[in-house]
């Protein structure tokens, strides 16, 4: 085989086998087995963070996933309230609010691209985006919406993980 340098001490060295790293010293081998140890660590750490996940944290990533399919499924179309061309930045914008219909929460005809003035700074410009919802979608979904909106609905974490998996291979099939 061929010399390697040592990744920790510089020297060069004869490896023993193709992925040996580190030379036979004493003070390269402490440092070898404490990143292996970090390495582990690490993967560890990351499967215990996962498993104290609660509902709320799938809730906002199922909403970070859902959000970010909505703003690229618009990406180029016009805003729902105003009708203004949607460049930049843009918001994914609710007509019935997230956060009081959870079963329209994640409804993709509740859900569109909408200006960030438009979102933010006229609430939802709700007046306009009912007319031009209604025009997108049809009288009978409206009201199919508007119904299910009126709804009770928990989401559980194998629900919420559909979900984000669903939204994700949406967003590659864009």
């Amino acid at each position: 085989m061929k010399t390697r340098k040592c990744k920790n001490c510089k020297d060069q060295f004869t490896p023993y086998n193709s992925l040996q790293k580190y030379c036979s010293k004493s003070e390269c081998i402490r440092v070898f087995v404490a990143e292996a140890k970090e390495k582990e660590w690490k993967k560890k750490k990351a499967k215990i963070k996962k498993e104290l996940l609660t509902v709320q944290d799938y809730v906002k990533l199922a909403q970070q996933t859902f959000n970010k399919y909505i703003r690229e499924r618009d990406k180029g179309g016009k805003c729902i309230s105003c009708n203004t061309l949607l460049v930049g930045k843009f918001d994914a914008g609710h007509f019935y609010n997230a956060n009081n219909h959870w079963s329209v929460r994640f409804d993709e005809d509740n859900v569109n691209g909408q200006c960030v003035h438009c979102n933010q700074h006229k609430h939802g410009n709700l007046l306009e985006y009912r007319t031009n919802l209604i025009e997108l979608i049809g009288e009978a979904k409206f009201n199919a919406l508007e119904d299910e909106a009126k709804k009770t609905r928990k989401y559980s974490i194998d629900e919420l993980k559909e979900i984000i998996t669903l939204y994700k291979s949406k967003l590659k099939d864009l």
